[in-house]
């Protein structure tokens, strides 16, 4: 079976379809974005207000002027102001994950940190940065959890999965514990598999699902485009490290749902967005629970395999958008032509 896997998944190739979606997205959001650049322009706070912000004087919002208004909200639409946040340390960056040890059942063992991190850890490093621990308990085998064989979707599913996990970290600097159910619906609007129960059948269908999510309106000011094509890249890291950093991350990854599911029941019926919102983390939490025993069980070239695949999808993305910058300049550079041969 495990032999099968890595074969399948050099069979998953997408179709003209779906190639066709992704160009269609990519030249939607690079439009958008250069939208957004066109007026954003004008939208920042006066030097005089973000020099006393910075120097660390305490101003009220009653302090503005009604021009200063109108451009803070616009300054937290656009996300200005979280450039004056730290920026998060991805634990999957640390050398300790590249030495993760997990039993035979895919419990936690004790493991050596490197003196570099106890290092940081004296003089007050991120804890939000320590890689997660792995299951208290033995993950069971599959064959307990269900009677038919896996899909050989489930590599693709994975990669769905972890980017969700991915963005909705980043979105909250590493600490998905300051808002659990806000976290855990952030993971269900961006993975097409946990929030739709959909069954994308390539990598590049699942990335293209992915990175139309976290381009709409709710997150583009976290970044857009460029900062989606950049969770690929964590999505990269994570298979490169290999099963043990995997199950942790699907460890903390149902962990998060676990805790957004009490969040979501200690809500007043009115305050839950959604009628179903309990039931799509429930099933959210089982479909997680899955993934995490598959990927226990997978040999490690399945993830060089995949990590290679995700990589080639990400490079196609970032040329034709480099091809999509060259035209645009393009067509400036001869509208610019054209006006000034008008004047003349």
């Amino acid at each position: 079976m495990k032999e099968n896997v890595v074969q399948q998944l050099h069979q998953m190739q997408p179709d003209e379809q779906t190639k066709n979606k992704m160009l269609d997205i990519l030249k939607r959001f690079h439009s958008q974005e250069e939208m957004d650049e066109d007026s954003f322009a004008d939208s920042t706070l006066s030097e005089e207000t973000m020099e006393k912000i910075l120097s660390g004087q305490e101003i009220s919002f009653d302090d503005l002027s009604l021009e200063e208004k109108k451009r803070f909200h616009i300054a937290i639409a656009y996300g200005e102001l979280s450039k004056m946040i730290k920026p998060w340390d991805p634990w999957w960056s640390k050398p300790s994950a590249r030495n993760i040890c997990l039993s035979k059942e895919g419990t936690q063992l004790v493991q050596p940190i490197p003196d570099q991190e106890l290092l940081d850890d004296d003089i007050g490093s991120d804890e939000f940065s320590k890689v997660p621990l792995g299951p208290e308990t033995p993950l069971p085998p599959l064959s307990r959890l269900s009677s038919k064989e896996p899909s050989p979707l489930l590599t693709v599913h994975l990669v769905d999965i972890l980017y969700s996990y991915c963005f909705t970290l980043r979105l909250y600097n590493g600490d998905w514990r300051s808002d659990a159910l806000g976290s855990v619906m952030v993971v269900l609007s961006v993975s097409s598999v946990l929030g739709q129960g959909a069954q994308p059948e390539t990598v590049l269908e699942a990335l293209s699902h992915c990175l139309e999510q976290v381009c709409c309106p709710a997150y583009r000011h976290i970044g857009g485009l460029q900062f989606g094509l950049g969770v690929i890249d964590d999505v990269i890291s994570l298979l490169g490290l290999g099963t043990p950093a995997l199950v942790c991350a699907l460890r903390d990854m149902h962990w998060c749902i676990q805790e957004g599911e009490k969040e979501a029941k200690s809500e007043r019926p009115r305050k839950s967005q959604r009628g179903g919102t309990r039931s799509a983390i429930k099933l959210a939490e089982r479909k997680i629970y899955f993934i995490m025993c598959w990927v226990h069980e997978q040999p490690e070239e399945v993830w060089s395999s995949l990590a290679a695949i995700v990589r080639a999808e990400k490079t196609s993305a970032m040329e034709f958008q480099q091809i999509n910058r060259s035209e645009d300049l393009n067509n400036k550079t001869e509208a610019k032509g054209k006006s000034l041969i008008q004047e003349i």
